[in-house]
């Protein structure tokens, strides 16, 4: 079968002949239809994650070996099943949920495989969706999506869940106070769609792109902010009534951390699932006077997955704008991600 390879960390992808997997007991062999291109894909192309102090994690060092086949965000047709598969038939269409872990520790037996200390996310540790098939380890990750456009519902399995489990952890906002989303890309856009759909009242938007803050406004942003050269802690904290109670930060840089955290209101909640890189200092006496919550969220899990996608069947979520390729044009979506011109989501088509 045809896959797009990292086969050297930041050069292009190689499109590579490799074998069909063979699926065997509880696995399942899925072709292809849609593949969500990802910003954090752009991480795994580049090999590490920027730190603090312009330190990097290697991700050689964190269990990615090349060649290495990318994707995690996959909505595909079951084309063989293993023996001891039972629910699905050869022909089903299916959203991968790609977050897999061990199966076997604390958290993959609490429901959180996302946050598995061995994990085997799909297109991450294992082959992924940039390829004309992919290896799923079981049927109970493959996910009915029902009458949900295909190419809308492709993201969910990352952008849409990781916001959904980002803002389940913002939550409870009354009616009267504001959660600010830092980043209106893919991830942004989804936030506002998913935060209107569990009722928050008041979303705020937070960009430098004037373009990418349109598209929130369109998506159900109650108002947006460019923070450019102006005091932005100021103007954020006036914009929300004296501040937000919660911040949800889907680009997780230095700037939208300092600025997201400086504004809370007492006792407020800081989420960062953006993976930009840097570092923050703070006073650490400064977190318990304000009562302030800094917490780390990755991805989500299969229950949270499952729930946002009955939500969107309810109709309750704004579709978010996707634009399709030809897988063949990976390489140059990559690219444009990288640049900042791509406006809601791109899904690669096969």
């Amino acid at each position: 079968m045809k896959a797009y390879q990292v086969t050297e960390f930041s050069a292009p992808l190689v499109e590579q002949e490799v074998p069909t997997p063979e699926p065997l007991g509880t696995e399942v062999l899925v072709r292809v239809v849609h593949a969500g291109v990802c910003h954090s894909d752009l991480h795994i192309h580049d090999g590490y994650y920027s730190l603090a102090g312009g330190a990097k994690l290697d991700l050689l060092e964190r269990g990615i070996r090349l060649p290495h086949t990318m994707g995690h965000e996959l909505y595909g047709e079951v084309a063989a099943i293993g023996a001891d598969v039972t629910g699905v038939s050869i022909g089903d269409r299916r959203l991968v949920y790609p977050w897999i872990g061990c199966g076997q520790c604390g958290a993959c037996l609490a429901g959180n495989e996302n946050v598995c200390i061995a994990p085997r996310s799909i297109g991450v540790f294992t082959p992924g969706a940039y390829a004309d098939y992919c290896l799923v380890p079981n049927e109970k990750y493959l996910v009915d999506i029902g009458d949900l456009d295909p190419l809308v519902a492709t993201p969910y399995s990352c952008s849409g869940v990781t916001v959904y489990s980002a803002i389940s952890k913002a939550l409870p906002i009354g009616n009267k106070e504001w959660l600010v989303i830092m980043g209106a890309g893919g991830l942004g856009l989804n936030a506002v769609a998913i935060a209107k759909a569990l009722d928050v009242a008041n979303v705020l938007v937070v960009d430098i792109d004037d373009s990418k803050l349109d598209a929130a406004t369109e998506m159900g942003a109650d108002a947006v902010l460019n923070p450019g050269t102006d005091d932005a802690v100021a103007s954020l904290q006036e914009m929300t009534d004296g501040g937000p109670r919660a911040v949800v930060d889907t680009v997780g840089a230095e700037s939208t951390a300092n600025l997201g955290i400086a504004a809370l209101l007492k006792g407020g909640r800081y989420v960062i699932v953006g993976l930009f890189g840097g570092g923050v200092t703070l006073s650490l006496p400064t977190i318990p006077l304000r009562a302030i919550s800094v917490l780390g969220s990755y991805t989500g899990n299969l229950t949270e997955l499952k729930a946002l996608i009955e939500l969107a069947k309810a109709g309750k979520v704004k579709p978010l704008p996707v634009s399709t390729r030809p897988l063949s044009e990976v390489s140059e979506t990559l690219d444009e991600l990288r640049e900042g011109k791509i406006v809601g989501r791109t899904v690669l088509s096969n």
